[in-house]
């Protein structure tokens, strides 16, 4: 494997990470979990604008769709134990400016996500605890899932008429894994607590209910299912427990998944997460933030038969990565927490 790395920043405890389409171009996000910068960057890892200098306790940013620069942000998450004030803002360009609107406050939100369906977005939020009673690890109070229509025009909305979204789950102890997947051409969220993974599908109608089924009772901090070894059946990637050291992967068998692979390493606080196609391969991609704090790459071998593990950096401590392509080539985008550098990894498999 040939791996290209190159660092195009560095903010301290760099975190989220999404792609944004702007001006007719493509381009990337990163942005801090601590009071730092939100950063926009063109794909050739030039550096073009500082969206916010602070407040950052950024979880999770997600462009909204078929909007020229609109995206959707966390703000006020500075840890697990440092939420109370979390909301999701609307953040939009206007004449030179980026300017930041509140779309919801929701106390401990950490990943959101907005799912189609029928021609209806749907904003599906997850908090991760819904109160404490100290700022020591205190989990006695469940997180929730909250879903709402995402309505086409934002700009209604602010602190003092929010968006309002309705508790579709709870009672989710540490509430930590969101993934968006496409499944039977409907788009899906996986969910991950201490009870296990959640599948959740939107209604067919705005009035009708959220159809939320548990795929798997393992503690899981994070989930993904891409069909690895392309036999047409997705498999499932877990991290596990909560911000835990096990990469398993599990295969549908007689109508439930189960275990068929585990890394043979510990990977503790592992914590980026990516499922899908790299250079026409069907990969795994997760990064821990301990130990060693490698960025690994999980594939199918069909010689061997059997799931394999490449390091692609060591050292490097991902809290995010994403997958993005520029001028035919495949690309990595990763915010290397742990060493306030936003890097992009050219990967040839």
């Amino acid at each position: 494997m040939l791996v290209e790395k190159k660092i195009i920043g560095h903010i301290p405890r760099c975190y989220a990470l999404t792609p944004l389409i702007y001006q007719g171009g493509e381009h990337l996000l990163v942005a801090s979990e601590q009071k730092e910068r939100c950063v926009l960057y063109g794909l050739d890892g030039k550096e073009e604008e500082v969206i916010w200098t602070e407040p950052g306790g950024v979880m999770t940013m997600l462009q909204v769709p078929e909007t020229d620069g609109i995206f959707l942000s966390t703000q006020f998450f500075y840890s697990p134990n440092d939420a109370e004030h979390g909301k999701i803002v609307v953040v939009f360009p206007k004449d030179g400016r980026w300017l930041t609107r509140t779309l919801v406050t929701l106390p401990f939100v950490h990943r959101f996500g907005i799912l189609k369906r029928n021609g209806v977005r749907y904003l599906i939020a997850c908090t991760v605890k819904s109160g404490q009673r100290h700022k020591n690890n205190d989990w006695s109070f469940p997180g929730k899932v909250y879903a709402a229509v995402l309505p086409e025009d934002l700009g209604a909305f602010d602190d003092e008429h929010p968006l309002r979204m309705d508790v579709i789950m709870d009672n989710m102890v540490k509430n930590h894994g969101y993934y968006k997947i496409c499944e039977d051409g409907a788009e899906k969220a996986l969910i991950s607590c201490d009870s296990g993974v959640y599948k959740f599908t939107p209604p067919e109608k705005p009035e009708g209910s959220w159809n939320i089924c548990r795929i798997l009772d393992t503690p899981a901090s994070d989930a993904v299912l891409v069909d690895m070894d392309g036999d047409g059946c997705g498999e499932l990637a877990v991290i596990s427990p909560f911000h835990g050291d096990t990469i398993s992967i599990y295969k549908m068998r007689e109508g439930r998944f189960v275990k068929v692979y585990e890394y043979e390493k510990p990977a503790p606080f592992s914590h980026a997460i990516y499922g899908g196609m790299l250079l026409n391969t069907p990969v795994v991609i997760i990064g821990h933030r301990e130990g060693a704090r490698d960025l690994l790459i999980f594939t199918w071998n069909k010689e061997k038969a059997d799931y394999e593990a490449r390091i692609i950096d060591h050292g490097c401590g991902s809290a995010n990565v994403h997958k993005f392509s520029w001028q035919g080539e495949d690309y990595i985008l990763s915010a290397n927490r742990e060493m306030n550098e936003v890097a992009v990894y050219k990967v040839n498999l």
